[in-house]
């Protein structure tokens, strides 16, 4: 049996996915830091949209694939949920996405289209990243102390098929783009 994608393992199957997906955050205009602070404030939706569809997307091949016998769901690690490790994690990184305009996918791929802050924002993540490192050991019990349902996905915790779930999210994504739409004559998000 051919596993996808097309039984590529490793790391050049991560540097040719992380280079198309790159692509596409750079044609989507995610280079620019006022594109995710838009979105922050609500005035720009691009990002919302751009990236649930790719989880619609990436959603549905997944379960396609699956119920054609292309993708052994075995092999797929979902993790658990770590609520209070994923709160603070949120928090930490919604800030600095919120104070740099970037999430780390965009300050690379801003970085790879020659904007400096983009090397600026990727510094400050190591740089936060070796402070967390630090600090760790002090946090790690807390962080991993409210642990919630093992490795669900959505259809598993909600106990409903995938295309129950998939049409429902497709159907919140176009009322978002609806209720986002500019009105006529002004430039849409």
């Amino acid at each position: 049996m051919i596993h996808l994608p097309l039984g590529w393992t490793g790391s050049l199957s991560g540097l040719l996915i992380g280079l198309a997906f790159g692509a596409i955050l750079e044609g989507a205009g995610f280079a620019d830091p006022a594109r995710l602070t838009g979105q922050l404030r609500l005035v720009d939706w691009t990002v919302f949209k751009v990236m649930f569809t790719a989880i619609i997307v990436a959603g549905t091949l997944l379960y396609l694939f699956r119920d054609l016998g292309l993708l052994p769901f075995g092999r797929i690690f979902v993790p658990s949920l770590y609520l209070w490790g994923t709160l603070l994690g949120g928090a930490l990184i919604g800030i600095g996405m919120a104070v740099g305009g970037y999430c780390p996918g965009t300050a690379a791929v801003a970085l790879a289209s020659g904007r400096l802050d983009g090397l600026v924002f990727l510094l400050g993540i190591g740089a936060g990243t070796i402070l967390f490192n630090g600090a760790y050991t002090a946090i790690g019990g807390w962080a991993y102390a409210r642990t919630g349902k093992a490795a669900l996905t959505l259809p598993q915790l909600l106990h409903l098929s995938p295309w129950i779930i998939l049409p429902a999210l497709l159907a919140l994504l176009v009322a978002v783009v609806r209720l986002t739409a500019a009105p006529a004559g002004r430039a849409s998000s």
